[in-house]
Parts: C-alpha cells; sequence; structure tokens
C-alpha cells in the first residue's frame, strides 16, 4: 500500500505524510475520532464558518513542525531522523485526548481529568499496539527527553501547536486580527543553551503573535455568546449526569451513557482500559443526538435548556471587570421562580455568575526568548519597545453574569 499521501490543507495547501509509522497512526481510530470532534465547539454559533476540526489542527500542527525541524536542521542543529519523526508524532497527537466541546466535558461528566491525561495515556495505548515505536515521542510530549528544546516545540509560548490554531482559527471564523507571520516567525527560530530562542530579526513577528492572540482570546475564544453556548451546554450535560446517577433513564448512546452513570475518579481512569475504550468512543455526534432527544424529556430543566441550545436561543451575558451587584443577581432568580415551575434551587441553572481569565503571555511558563545580535538572551518583554507586552503578560480576570433572556 503507497503510504506516502499528500493532503490538501485549505491554510497551507499540501500537506505531506513524512513516514510510514506516522501514517499509519493517521489512520488509528483514535486520530479519525479526531474528524467529528470540531476544533473551536460552540464557536460555529457566532462564526458560521468555525466547523474544522481538531483531525484539520493536528495535521496543520504536523506540517509546521516538519518546517520548524528543517529550518533548525539548515542552521546546523543536530536532529536525528529518529528524534524529527519523534517529535512529529508528538505534535500529531497533542490533542488526540480532547473529548467533544472539550472544556463543557471537562467541567462536567469527565471531571478532574485533563485531556492531557487522557492524551498520555492513549498514547502509551498506541505505543503498546505499536510495539514501542512511540517511546521517544512520549518522552518528547512530556519533557522527559534530554533535548528540551523538542518539547518546547511541542508545548511551549512558542509551539506549533499555538501556531497553528491561531492560523486556522481566524482562517475559519474569518477574524483576520488572527492572522500571524507563522512561517517568519518559524524561519526565525534557534536553539541555544537547548532552548529555542527567536532571532533579534524577529521581534516584530513575535510581538504581532501575542497581539494576536490576546485578541483571538477576546473576540473568539471568550466571545459572549460562545461563553453563552458553552455554559448552557456544560449546563445540560451536568443536569443529565446529575438525573442518570439518580436512577433516571436517559437516552444516550453506549459510550455518553458510561460516563453519565458512572461516578469515576481519576485514577480509575487512568488504570481501568473501559474507562479510555467509551472516551475513545466519543465524538460531538454522541452529544448533539443526546441534547436533541433530551430537548423532549419530561424533566423541565433538562428539556427547557437543551430546547434553549437547539434553537440558539442562548443565556445573556454580562461580562464586567468588578462582581455582578448580588442584589439585581437575586432580582433575576425570583424573576425565574415567577417564570418557571422551579424552586429555589433549580433556579441555578437559569441565573449564575463565574469568573473568566486569559493571559496572552505568561513569561514564567518557559518565556519566549530573543537571542540578540550581540549573542545574549533576553526575554520578549525586554527586548522589545512595545510597552503593552509587559501588559499581554498579566492575567486580565473577568465576571459573568448569565440569565435566560426575557428577564429584563
Amino acid at each position: 500500500m503507497n503510504k506516502k499521501k499528500i493532503i490538501n490543507d485549505p491554510v497551507y495547501g499540501f500537506i505531506s505524510i513524512p513516514t510510514e509509522l506516522i501514517f499509519d497512526l493517521i489512520e488509528h481510530p483514535y486520530f479519525q475520532r479526531l474528524r467529528y470532534i470540531k476544533q473551536l465547539g460552540m464557536t460555529h454559533l457566532v462564526y458560521p464558518g468555525a466547523l474544522h476540526t481538531r483531525f484539520h489542527h493536528a495535521l496543520g500542527a504536523m506540517h509546521l513542525m516538519g518546517l520548524a525541524i528543517e529550518t533548525l536542521c539548515n542552521k546546523g542543529h543536530d536532529i536525528t531522523d529518529e528524534e524529527e519523526e519523534a517529535v512529529t508524532i508528538a505534535i500529531l497527537l497533542h490533542d488526540i485526548g480532547h473529548g467533544p466541546f472539550s472544556h463543557a466535558l471537562e467541567q462536567t461528566i469527565v471531571v478532574g481529568i485533563s485531556h492531557e491525561d487522557i492524551s498520555t495515556l492513549l498514547m502509551n495505548k498506541l505505543n503498546e499496539q505499536f510495539h514501542g515505536r512511540l517511546s521517544m515521542a512520549i518522552q518528547i510530549f512530556n519533557g522527559t527527553y534530554h533535548k528540551v528544546f523538542l518539547h518546547e516545540l511541542v508545548s511551549g509560548q512558542l509551539d506549533m501547536d499555538r501556531m497553528d490554531y491561531l492560523n486556522r482559527d481566524s482562517f475559519f471564523t474569518g477574524v483576520s486580527e488572527g492572522v500571524i507571520s507563522f512561517d517568519r516567525i518559524i524561519k526565525m527560530l534557534n536553539v541555544v543553551d537547548d532552548h529555542i530562542a527567536v532571532e533579534e530579526k524577529g521581534i516584530y513577528s513575535i510581538e504581532k503573535f501575542l497581539i494576536a492572540r490576546r485578541l483571538m482570546y477576546w473576540q473568539v475564544y471568550l466571545h459572549k455568546t460562545v461563553i453563552a453556548a458553552e455554559q448552557l451546554l456544560a449546563n445540560i450535560l451536568r443536569r443529565a449526569r446529575e438525573l442518570a446517577l439518580n436512577g433516571k433513564k436517559l437516552f444516550a448512546t453506549p459510550a455518553l451513557n458510561h460516563f453519565l452513570i458512572n461516578r469515576i475518579n481519576k485514577d480509575e481512569f487512568m488504570n481501568d482500559a473501559h474507562h479510555i475504550e467509551a472516551f475513545a468512543s466519543l465524538d460531538d455526534t454522541d452529544i448533539m443526538a443526546a441534547v436533541k432527544v433530551w430537548a423532549g424529556e419530561d424533566d423541565f430543566v433538562l428539556s427547557q435548556l437543551c430546547g434553549m441550545l437547539m434553537q440558539r436561543n442562548l443565556y445573556q451575558v454580562e461580562i464586567t471587570n468588578d462582581p455582578p451587584d448580588k442584589d439585581f443577581v437575586a432580582q433575576l432568580t425570583d424573576k425565574v421562580i415567577r417564570k418557571y415551575p422551579v424552586g429555589g434551587q433549580d433556579a441555578d441553572w437559569f441565573v449564575f455568575t463565574d469568573v473568566i481569565t486569559n493571559n496572552a503571555y505568561k513569561p514564567g511558563d518557559g518565556s519566549i526568548r530573543i537571542l540578540m545580535k550581540d549573542g545574549s538572551i533576553q526575554d520578549i518583554t525586554v527586548a522589545s519597545d512595545n510597552s503593552n507586552l509587559e501588559v499581554l503578560a498579566k492575567t486580565v480576570k473577568k465576571y459573568i453574569l448569565c440569565y435566560i433572556k426575557g428577564l429584563v
């Protein structure tokens, strides 16, 4: 069988699959599942074009990794063929542990287990199936391989994951503020003292990258309507699980039902193969099929919330710098109790508060190093003459108030 395939990607053009092992990994059911998981969850309710998948994103990140390794090799850095394949596998599989509508899922029915944990677990299972050929890739992914810079290309401030998702998400949403000079940034990459650094002449491209990331967070990932949809879906899953754990029979696919009716802690999940196999069968269709059916359930809260999502009648969301006024929240709660057949406790499904945070750059989290012309290394916030970058390094915390429309 010919495994030298070429994929036509709308963002980068033609992408080549570099080795037979990588082709076999792409063909594996664990990876093929990513075709049916949207990269941006509910964002298509705001930006209708945002229907690209985690499968798209993983292939794009793989492509960028190939460009980065080529650049570093051309600058004289020693990267063996085995290391090149391993770091390519690490970036290809970096999101394999994501579930459908990942953030809503992690808050509700797969609690306390991060997608990074699940990615590691699935990579270990793949390593068994491929007779240990992923061992180096797993070491690079976990940061235990002796060449630190390879891990930084997979998970760091300038990793190929961020490079692709900013590019791809801006492409499919149509939000041009997210466009970055990925090709120039990659050409400016270098390695100093086993860490990734960016040559000084690439500094303005890095500034643009950080600003684009901040703008994409507020304009796309933390857009208030996206927040409204994700909060609504999280409440739907939370309510369904609450009912299922109390013995109510709800429609669900076998994979979804497994997580609705079982309380699974992290140790159990990591050590019982049944849980990971059920998770590896979950995708967007499991969730949306259930939501469509649950809209006709006799539980008022569940049917109401599902009906709201199906009709895109989302929560009203107010984002503020200060906590919402408690008296105003109490007034909204009273209105819900008068409007719907719910008690005080169930009113929380329709009126609630939460907190969101965002920082485009964390200097302590593997800082972006700039290789100056004199050979010294400086953090981007020091090397740049753009004072806004220091502001980007601060965590922005905002408060949200969600309530059903028609109360005010």
